[in-house]
């Protein structure tokens, strides 16, 4: 196939060339008649209903050439091209039309060097490596990086920060992301965020986690951060809100109300106490009650707290709501049946229970190897909870256990 276009085309380059020839010759025998009988009018050779084809024309021109000059009227003029129209068959000289001048050499220097007129010619490794084709979108993909070179919207995502691998684990995220144009749809609500208080290097990390706001209604947004904003909300409060649980403002002003509620009279706090303690743990309001109401039946059921007590110890350490139920008797079980510890003093300090279960154990059988567990108030050389789990090693073994830090990792590999 590639053989037989390639001869085809320099058979119409052939006759490009005696085409180009016979034009030459053609406008040198019409110069001669002119400089024989003055100018004559161009003069094109039509039919009984038209212009005869071009092709026809040439052949008219070349019959002449080779004929005798047209002879002279009696008067000495020459016959008009109508009158010779009738005429079966006429000697007359017209002159032909202008035509540029063709190179033959021109025409086909090049000839080869035009593209493949099959799609199933051969080229050779040169010609293919110089074919430059735009990367085609996939049509499906499992990950949102074959789409970053076609879309506008992502690239600046990747620009602010944003981690596609995460975002595209999220249900339907990365279809989201796709559908949306960046100055219609994204920098608007890029805008708002700027405006709510999230911070430019926390954009990235907020789209992360939430791509899905990007598709928000504008107004919507808006009209929560109004309903904060009547609950006496902070500017600064809600900016730490929105940027600590980034899912809040996807919440409708319903919803958001019914979880202030629920806060509210389930622990019996005021309003106050209420709002402080979602500004300190702000997913509360993001996330499922379920697990809050089970914790606060331990705590009341199984752990023994009075509902005072419960009150306090959220108010205190309000990631006791949130915490596994399963860490939560474990701890309680430890601190008050083999330390000792008292519902009250849990109380006073329940940040105990945000502690490891494994560095509570390994201090008190330390200070029990001592002597020196002693966590009775009324008691001397009495050890305070929080001292027993917030201080770091050097700092617990120099001040509280008054030994070295090289005792009590020995002690620890006896254990």
């Amino acid at each position: 196939m590639a053989l037989w276009a390639r001869q085809a085309s320099r058979c119409c380059c052939w006759l490009k060339t005696a085409r180009a020839a016979g034009l030459q010759r053609l406008r040198s025998h019409s110069n001669t008649v002119q400089a024989r009988h003055g100018s004559a009018p161009l003069a094109l050779l039509s039919s009984r209903h038209g212009f005869l084809p071009w092709s026809l024309q040439t052949y008219r021109h070349a019959s002449v050439g080779s004929s005798s000059q047209p002879a002279s009227a009696k008067d000495g003029s020459i016959s008009s091209p109508e009158s010779n129209l009738a005429l079966p068959v006429k000697q007359e000289q017209a002159k032909p039309e202008t035509i540029p001048d063709l190179n033959a050499e021109i025409l086909c220097e090049d000839w080869d060097d035009v593209p493949p007129s099959s799609a199933l010619e051969e080229i050779s490794e040169e010609e293919a490596v110089q074919i430059i084709a735009d990367p085609l979108l996939p049509l499906q993909s499992s990950t949102l990086r074959d789409y970053v070179d076609h879309s506008e919207t992502l690239t600046k995502l990747v620009h602010l920060g944003v981690d596609l691998s995460q975002v595209e684990k999220r249900q339907k995220a990365g279809q989201l992301l796709l559908t949306l144009d960046f100055e219609k749809d994204v920098r608007k609500i890029l805008l708002f965020l700027k405006d709510v208080g999230v911070e430019d290097n926390q954009l990235g990390t907020f789209l992360t986690k939430n791509p899905y706001i990007l598709g928000e209604d504008l107004e919507a947004l808006e009209t929560r951060v109004a309903y904060l904003k009547s609950k006496k909300f902070g500017k600064a409060e809600i900016a730490q809100m929105v940027s600590r649980a980034p899912y809040l403002l996807l919440f409708s002003v319903e919803r958001l109300d019914n979880r202030l509620g629920f806060f509210k009279n389930e622990l019996g706090l005021s309003v106050k106490k209420t709002k402080d303690l979602v500004i300190r743990l702000p997913r509360l309001l993001t996330g499922k009650l379920e697990p809050v109401k089970e914790n606060l039946q331990v705590c009341q059921i199984e752990l023994g707290f009075q509902r005072n007590e419960i009150q306090q110890i959220v108010f205190k350490t309000p990631k006791i709501l949130t915490a596994s139920k399963k860490r939560l008797r474990q701890t309680f079980d430890y601190l008050h049946n083999i330390m000792g510890i008292p519902h009250h003093m849990l109380t006073r300090f329940p940040q105990v229970f945000n502690s490891k279960l494994l560095r509570i154990k390994e201090r008190h059988m330390f200070l029990t190897f001592l002597g020196r567990a002693q966590y009775d108030p009324a008691q001397p050389s009495y050890i305070s909870l929080d001292q027993l789990v917030s201080l770091p090693d050097e700092v617990f073994c120099t001040e509280i256990a008054r030994a070295s830090i090289q005792d009590f990792e020995k002690f620890l590999k006896t254990i």
